[in-house]
């Protein structure tokens, strides 16, 4: 059976790219980690949580591990599977056989990434019918004419929730909360990273290889190649670290010198040291996300824990 590829990303990329001018002209200046996942910043990204800094990825892989029999009796087997992020499907690959899912549904804004992943997928479970959607679900999550009435798993691991605000986590948590009443056995199945050392955090978003600061800097390649602007990738140096008081990661590039890059017709100046916000991440202790699971509608939640380092999943239905 062959993978379906649907398009949602909206049709007028003229308003797209209006919207990234108007951040990136801005002060402080901004582009949306959604423009991280070229194709290179998606191999960048899978370097990156190989890295011994990086302990999300291992961590989380382990929890499942520890904990798959015990998460997959909450799930329930059959249901349709929504791989939110899927990227390159290797996570959700890896419950497929337990939960024996009527649907496989991979959902990526990386259009390239997600058509060669189920490509790749496809013939190891060659009776499941498996759907690509690319879509940017962090404007909003579009899977209406998509799922059946069946009851679905919604699966977000890696901690991408952090990339959210609060308030927009439990806008977005909702919304998948109400595919859930829609659906009546469905829940959500995450991943959310904790507050913890900062010097652990700093290390994780700064490594001493150099790869996360490559994968920030990759985005201003990309929007040379998309947009045609006219970055100097080499202007800017990676910084990234850990604001306590606001409990998110942060990461920017900082302009090494006074410069002018062209934006459509437009010039906007950055002087040295002047930063552009590129991502956050934010972290959670476990009843702080357990507050926002509940405030988003669910209200059976479990959690699993990683003994040695905080991160969790969870369960919410």
């Amino acid at each position: 059976m062959s993978p379906i590829l649907v398009d949602r990303f909206p049709a007028d990329r003229a308003a797209e790219k209006r919207a990234l001018l108007a951040a990136l002209l801005g002060h402080p200046a901004a582009i949306a980690p959604k423009y991280f996942y070229d194709e290179l910043g998606c191999a960048l990204y899978g370097a990156i949580c190989r890295l011994d800094e990086y302990y999300p990825t291992r961590t989380e892989v382990a929890l499942f591990e520890i904990h798959r029999l015990e998460i997959a009796e909450a799930i329930g087997k059959g249901r349709q599977f929504v791989d939110l992020g899927a990227g390159d499907c290797c996570k959700a690959k890896a419950w497929l056989d337990l939960l024996s899912p009527s649907r496989y549904i991979a959902v990526d804004i990386a259009v390239r990434e997600i058509a060669g992943a189920l490509e790749r997928l496809a013939p190891d479970f060659p009776g499941l019918e498996m759907i690509g959607v690319a879509t940017d679900f962090s404007r909003a999550l579009d899977l209406d004419g998509l799922l059946t009435d069946a009851p679905a798993l919604f699966f977000y691991p890696g901690s991408s929730i952090g990339n959210f605000t609060p308030a927009e986590a439990r806008v977005f948590l909702a919304s998948i909360r109400d595919y859930c009443a829609a659906r009546p056995g469905s829940s959500l199945l995450i991943g959310v990273d904790g507050k913890k050392a900062k010097a652990t955090l700093d290390a994780a978003y700064d490594d001493a290889l150099g790869v996360t600061a490559a994968f920030n800097r990759n985005v201003l390649r990309h929007l040379n190649a998309r947009f045609g602007l006219d970055f100097d990738v080499g202007g800017f140096t990676h910084v990234g670290f850990y604001n306590e008081a606001e409990g998110r990661i942060e990461m920017h590039l900082e302009s090494v010198r006074d410069q002018s890059v062209r934006l459509d017709g437009l010039e906007r100046r950055f002087a040295r040291g002047e930063r552009i916000h590129t991502e956050n991440s934010y972290k959670y202790a476990p009843a702080e996300f357990e507050s926002v699971l509940a405030d988003a509608g669910f209200t059976a939640i479990r959690r699993w824990d990683a003994k040695d380092i905080g991160y969790a999943v969870f369960h919410a239905a």
